[in-house]
C-alpha cells in the first residue's frame, strides 16, 4: 500500500482566534515551537492550512480521500476560494494518477473544501472529474445539505449564517448533485468496508455525517480524520472546536474518542488540513495528547512541492 499527498493550496486563512474561538491564547504560545512556522504565524495570528487530497493505492485500487475546493466555483462564503484556479489535476498527474484511473473517491463530509474536485466544468456543465469512480458520500450529510431538506436545519439567525447557507446550496449544486445525477454515488451510513484494508466509520460532530477512513495493513494503522482536527492545538486540548463544527458537543466527544484510540494503538492520525508533515502518531499527555512523531512526508508550506509519498 502507499499513501500520497497531493496539495491543492496552502497558506493563511483568517486568524487563529477566528478559526478556534474557544481556544485560550496561552495554548498557542505554550506550544509555539511546535506550531511555528507550519501552523501559525504569531505576528498577525494567521492560521495556516493546506487544502489537499490523499491518494491511497490498495490491492489494485486507486482511491482519493477528499477532493479539495475545486476550480471555477462561486464561493461567496469563502472569498479566498471564490473562482479559485489551481493546477490540481496536473499535480495529481505528477503523482501518477489520471482521472480515468481513479476507482473510488471518499468524501469524509460535505463541506466545500472536501468535495470541490468531485466535478469539473465542461461546456458549461458540471461533470464528474473521475468518470469511472464510485463516490462514497455519507448519506446523512447528503440529506442534511440537500437544499430540499433545508427546513430540517437550524434557522439562520445572522447574515453570516445566511451566507453560509447560501454557500452550502452552491456546494451541493456544483459538487454533489452532478454525482448523484450521473449515478456515481454510493451513499453509506454507520460503517462501510471498502476492501480488506480500508473501511469507513461514522464520526459525527463537525457535520452530522462526518466520517473516518481506517487503513489497516499488517501491524500498520492510519486513520484519516477529515476535519475532526484543524490544528495541533486540538491535540493538546481536545475540547477546542473549530468555528465550522455543526454540533460542538458531539465534535468534542468524537475527537476525544478517536484520539484516545489512536494513541493507544499507535495509529497514524491524518487530518485533512495539516500543512507541515501532515500526519502524526500521538501519545496521551494528561487530559490531552501530544505528538509522538511526525510522518516522514515532505514538508508542505507555501512554495513547497505539491506531491509527497
Amino acid at each position: 500500500m502507499s499513501i500520497t499527498r497531493v496539495v491543492e493550496w496552502s497558506g493563511p486563512l483568517r486568524t487563529a482566534r477566528e478559526i478556534f474561538p474557544d481556544s485560550a491564547p496561552e495554548i498557542w504560545h505554550e506550544h509555539r515551537e511546535e506550531l511555528v512556522p507550519d501552523f501559525w504565524q504569531p505576528g498577525d495570528d494567521s492560521y495556516l492550512l493546506a487544502l489537499q487530497s490523499w491518494v491511497i493505492r490498495s490491492d489494485g485500487i486507486t482511491l482519493i480521500v477528499d477532493t479539495g475546493a475545486g476550480n471555477d466555483r462561486n464561493r461567496p462564503q469563502v472569498p479566498r476560494f471564490h473562482q479559485l484556479r489551481t493546477p490540481f489535476l496536473d499535480s495529481l498527474a505528477g503523482a501518477g494518477v489520471e482521472p480515468e484511473t481513479v476507482d473510488i473517491v471518499v468524501n469524509t463530509h460535505v463541506h466545500y473544501d472536501h468535495v470541490g474536485w468531485n466535478t469539473q466544468l465542461w461546456d458549461g456543465e458540471w461533470q464528474p472529474t473521475f468518470p469511472n469512480a464510485t463516490y462514497l458520500i455519507p448519506r446523512i450529510d447528503r440529506d442534511y445539505f440537500d437544499p430540499v431538506n433545508e427546513h430540517r436545519r437550524p434557522f439562520p439567525r445572522t447574515d453570516a449564517d445566511r451566507l453560509r447557507r447560501r454557500g452550502s446550496h452552491l456546494v451541493f449544486e456544483d459538487s454533489v448533485a452532478p454525482i448523484l445525477r450521473e449515478d456515481r454515488a454510493l451513499l453509506w451510513q454507520d460503517d462501510y468496508r471498502i476492501d480488506a484494508n480500508l473501511s469507513l466509520e461514522s464520526a459525527p460532530g463537525h457535520t452530522p455525517g462526518s466520517s473516518l477512513l481506517h487503513l489497516r495493513s499488517g501491524s500498520d494503522r492510519a486513520v484519516f480524520v477529515g476535519d475532526m482536527l484543524h490544528s495541533p492545538v486540538q491535540l493538546h486540548d481536545p475540547e477546542v472546536n473549530s468555528c465550522f463544527c455543526e454540533d460542538p458537543e458531539q465534535a468534542r466527544a468524537t475527537r476525544r474518542r478517536v484520539l484516545a484510540e489512536a494513541a493507544d494503538t499507535r495509529t497514524l492520525v491524518v487530518p485533512a488540513h495539516f500543512p507541515g508533515r501532515g500526519a502524526t502518531e500521538i501519545s496521551r499527555d494528561g487530559d490531552g495528547f501530544t505528538v509522538r512523531d511526525w510522518a516522514p512526508l515532505g514538508l508542505v508550506h507555501p512554495g513547497a512541492p505539491n506531491v509527497s509519498t
